[in-house]
């Protein structure tokens, strides 16, 4: 039994089960790999006594709801499954499983409702899809049908007579499922070694395809324990949650194959599952420690040391998180595999977690500060949900920002225990919290946490899966913990995780314990509960404007909109009011803080004549800050004067405010302009950054008309004396800057220069690049300046240099250095290879299907691609939505960067029209994202009308 894993004496009973299903599990497959080597497709599927149409209309029947009824409770299962890593005679890949489920009635029933798509079953003589047998010695009702209601994703089994409330039964099935490429369910993932092509089978449950493995109650509150076994091919490894109890030879059909068995899960809901069988090999931790680590990839990868860095980082965070939740790590291992093909970034299952292989791999030669950094924080994110999101799990996936949201948040915290010398927490406001301000500035945006009844489809599910819920949720957590104080925050999450363990929870659950602890703590003193606080910034979407007057101490607040004059037609029952902690200094004095509780109030310290006055220090609450015209100026002088007297979190944060004021009609753009004049003196990232993305929207909207050469002068006068700083630090570029931050500084400050024209610098890059193409085997460029590089020497280059970047891709090793081709082949000028590479993301055999959308936005964001690929994006609907609708973050990003550039009444139109004409059919985990891209594009018309004349002048003006 794995650590903390309990069963109840009554569930004992069904254990006698395991043994016999164990030994009809393998009968069983090789019946159906029998039968299937006889059947076509087309017969292998089940005919049901009754199979609605997917598109019926709705009912009120059980079976056409997509939540499960509260009648029945699963308590553990007993899986088995053989993926066959080669074609059939069809063509076609495929896995055969049994599986058998024992649950506890707990409400009177005649239904057994169990999710299962796009699986094919071996039907019993009964022609039923299922067997059901009692428990304990009790009977079990007599089937009377069975069929596979696809629309909601349900087996329904409609039973002679009822189940009896506190009896246990086991229902066994039998089934083929096709092992494809789509990234979801048990699924197969290729790559090429020594020229050799391999296959191996892999899974991706989360948030609702455990039902395409294998039949489940798929619902994370339906946690189970979990008895794996799986079948593979000789020269295979196989993995899962559990760590492996033996492996032994055996022979099915004249097949020799091995049989490995898994040590039962703890506890846990469905989409934690986990199977993994492949030609893989790992490096491990020291038999001295006491949790099994264990770092998986290709071989190639491995052998290489690309996986070190992850089995070094690996232990400490589970130390730190072991410490930081006052909770032993629950398991005895954890296994990370590095996998060619995944969609998302990372996957915490329990025990198993699965990685892109640029999220787990990293090579010193190759990979770059970003790429090491990228690494620490995904492996400390997904490592953090071992306790938040597995150890306690959200009830229903309304509350999925807890899960992701507190990982997100944390880790920072881990990584930056990790890599301490980094200052890796600062890169929170960059990463999240400005990132996330831009979508939640919309009317279109979302609150955090929804009732039940609201998220219900897959669909819908998938779509909370975006910004919102991971970076919202962990700005507002990090606000919470700055205004408990760390320890406090800390303890109430110790206290939560230990008495929800094994269960699951709502977001009132975490604010009560928290509450506990405030209310034993005599030091923390807080205006209202943290119920009343928190619940304001998680039930109604957006976030305030705090507006700060210093000749009156007035502060006040407002929905912050990036149209001022957009209609909110979504209702609050807080009327878009918040309880605002807001900490201030006044000339760089700390002066505490003070709370904002309605919707004008005074403050008389905030109140000066020519004093400057900060709020938000180190911007550690979530909202934007104004002030008074006067206080603006101060704020500038100050900029002008010493900069370094302002919080460097801060700097960055004036820019930023002051840029989407401005773009929100509050303050004047030329303000928001006048704040980046100090920037000649700026050498710290943070700021730099700040100023570069905001920028970046002066470049979407005016990169093709007149104001673009005034703005390109005036910031090449900005970023001059930031490349001269970093040529001259950095020897003449044959040297590396020795910070972390400093390292992406010079990044910013290469790319800019040669974007604005900075004499010396496409040079620079164009004879770095021809180098390596004239040695090709040799590559001179420093691996945090590759990708600004090759973008910049493919842009100024030909189809020489880009066939070459084509050329390097094709033979890349290391993921980490595909991805940095991938963008830099977007950056060329001529269209037709842009379209030539956008009609590569159609063959697989060309670019991966998790990489392909990824190329499209990066075409997407070049100002020569953006209309080509508007026109492949409608061109080739079908594929694009059957490929990546599916997946939120893919095509929410996809969505977004195909419509930033928006900006004028034709384009708003298109985009309209677009929408309408397949309204019908639904744009799956992107539909908030089209309603975003709308949105902004009729923002960006009105900002460009009114702001592109004053931008001109004010450009012209400052760039002498």
């Amino acid at each position: 039994m794995g650590k903390g894993f309990y069963i109840s004496k009554r569930l004992g009973l069904v254990f006698l089960v395991l043994g016999i299903s164990a030994v009809v599990s393998i009968l069983a497959l090789s019946v159906i790999y029998s039968q299937e080597k006889h059947k076509n497709k087309e017969n292998s599927t089940v005919v049901s006594t009754a199979v609605p149409s997917s598109k019926s209309p709705p009912s009120n029947k059980p079976w056409d709801k997509y939540r499960l009824p509260d009648s029945l409770s699963p308590q553990f299962y007993n899986v088995t499954l053989w993926p066959r890593l080669e074609m059939d005679e069809r063509g076609m890949y495929f896995f055969t499983g049994t599986s058998g489920v024992a649950f506890t009635c707990l409400k009177e029933t005649d239904l057994i409702l169990i999710h299962s798509s796009e699986l094919n079953y071996t039907l019993t003589p009964q022609t039923h899809h299922a067997m059901l047998t009692g428990l304990g010695g009790t009977s079990a009702p007599v089937i009377l049908e069975t069929w596979l209601q696809t629309q909601t994703q349900l087996m329904v089994i409609h039973l002679k007579d009822k189940l009896k409330v506190g009896k246990s039964y086991w229902l066994h099935t039998e089934f083929r499922g096709e092992l494809s490429d789509d990234l979801e369910g048990f699924y197969r993932s290729e790559f090429v070694e020594n020229g050799v092509k391999k296959v191996l089978a892999t899974t991706q449950m989360q948030p609702t395809d455990a039902r395409k493995a294998f039949p489940c109650f798929d619902e994370p509150a339906m946690k189970a324990v979990f008895h794996v076994t799986l079948l593979h091919p000789p020269e295979t490894v196989a993995l899962s949650n559990g760590i492996e109890l033996g492996t032994e030879s055996i022979t099915i059909n004249n097949q020799e194959v091995l049989r490995t068995r898994f040590e039962p899960t703890a506890k846990m809901s469905t989409y934690l599952l986990a199977f993994v069988v492949s030609e893989f090999t790992n490096i491990q931790s020291s038999p001295e420690a006491d949790i099994l680590i264990r770092i998986w990839a290709r071989r190639e990868a491995i052998e290489t040391g690309q996986g070190d860095y992850a089995l070094k980082l690996t232990f400490p965070i589970l130390k730190f998180f072991e410490k930081y939740y006052n909770t032993t790590y629950p398991l005895s291992k954890s296994d990370q595999i590095a996998l060619p093909d995944f969609s998302a970034g990372a996957m915490e299952n329990w025990g198993l977690v699965t990685y892109r292989e640029t999220s787990l791999l990293y090579n010193p030669k190759v990979s770059s500060s970003a790429n090491k950094q990228w690494v620490a924080v995904v492996i400390s994110h997904e490592l953090a949900h071992m306790w938040f999101g597995n150890l306690v799990t959200m009830r229903w996936w309304n509350n999925l920002w807890l899960n992701e949201g507190f990982a997100t948040y944390v880790s920072y915290l881990g990584a930056d225990y990790a890599e301490p010398t980094w200052n890796i927490k600062d890169l929170m406001v960059l990463h999240e919290l400005q990132a996330v301000f831009e979508v939640d500035a919309l009317v279109s945006s979302h609150p955090l946490s929804s009732r039940e009844d609201e998220i219900a489809t897959p669909d819908q599910i998938n779509e909370l899966f975006d910004t919102i819920t991971y970076s919202k949720g962990a700005m507002v957590l990090r606000m919470l913990s700055e205004f408990l104080s760390e320890p406090v925050f800390a303890k109430g999450l110790s206290n939560y995780l230990q008495q929800y363990a094994y269960d699951t929870s709502v977001y009132t659950d975490l604010w009560q314990k928290l509450q506990e602890v405030v209310d034993a703590d005599s030091n923390v003193h807080l205006p209202a509960s943290i119920n009343e606080i928190m619940n304001r910034w998680i039930l109604q979407m957006g976030y305030p404007v705090v507006t700060v007057n210093t000749h009156t101490g007035g502060i006040s607040q407002q929905h912050f909109l990036i149209d001022s004059e957009a209609e909110v037609d979504s209702p609050s029952q807080y009327n878009y009011e918040w309880f605002v902690p807001i900490t201030w200094m006044k000339k760089g004095v700390n002066m505490g803080q003070h709370w904002l509780l309605s919707k004008t109030a005074t403050h008389e310290p905030m109140r000066t004549n020519s004093e400057w006055v900060l709020a938000n220090v180190n911007v550690t609450g979530y909202f934007r800050v104004n002030y008074d015209p006067q206080n603006w100026e101060r704020l500038l002088a100050q900029l002008s004067l010493d900069h370094k007297a302002i919080p460097v979190l801060n700097r960055g944060q004036i820019i930023d405010d002051a840029f989407n004021l401005a773009r929100a009609n509050i303050i004047h753009t030329t303000l928001a302009l006048s704040m980046t004049m100090y920037l000649s003196e700026e050498r710290e990232y943070i700021p730099w950054e700040s100023a570069i993305k905001n920028v970046r929207y002066f470049f979407l909207m005016f990169e093709q008309s007149e104001v673009f050469g005034p703005l390109k002068m005036y910031l090449r006068g900005k970023v001059q004396p930031l490349f001269d700083h970093f040529r001259v630090i950095t020897s003449n570029w044959t040297q590396m800057p020795s910070g972390h931050m400093d390292r992406y500084n010079q990044v910013n400050a290469i790319s800019l220069a040669c974007k604005t024209g900075v004499d010396g610098c496409s040079e620079l890059t164009r004879a770095w690049y021809r180098w390596w193409m004239d040695n090709p085997d040799s590559n001179p460029i420093h691996p945090d300046l590759k990708m600004t590089v090759y973008c910049n020497a493919i842009a100024s280059g030909g189809v020489e240099e880009w066939d070459f970047g084509w050329k390097m891709f094709k033979n890349a090793s290391i993921a980490a250095e595909a991805m940095k081709l991938l963008f830099a082949l977007s950056c060329t000028t001529e269209p037709w290879l842009l379209n030539r590479f956008l009609e590569y993301t159609l063959n697989s055999s060309a670019i991966k299907k998790q990489d392909a959308s990824f190329v499209i936005s990066y075409v997407a964001g070049n100002v020569i691609g953006q209309p080509l690929v508007w026109e492949f994006f409608r061109g080739n609907w079908e594929y694009v939505f059957k490929n990546f609708g599916g997946g939120s973050f893919l095509f929410e990003s996809l969505i977004q960067g195909i419509a930033e550039r928006f900006s004028t009444q034709f384009e708003l139109q298109q985009l309209e029209r677009f929408k309408e004409d397949y309204a019908a059919k639904g744009f799956g985990s992107g539909t908030q994202a089209m309603d975003q891209a709308i949105e902004t594009t009729k923002a960006n018309i009105k900002w460009v009308s009114e702001n592109k004349k004053q931008v001109m002048d004010w450009m012209i003006k400052h760039s002498a």
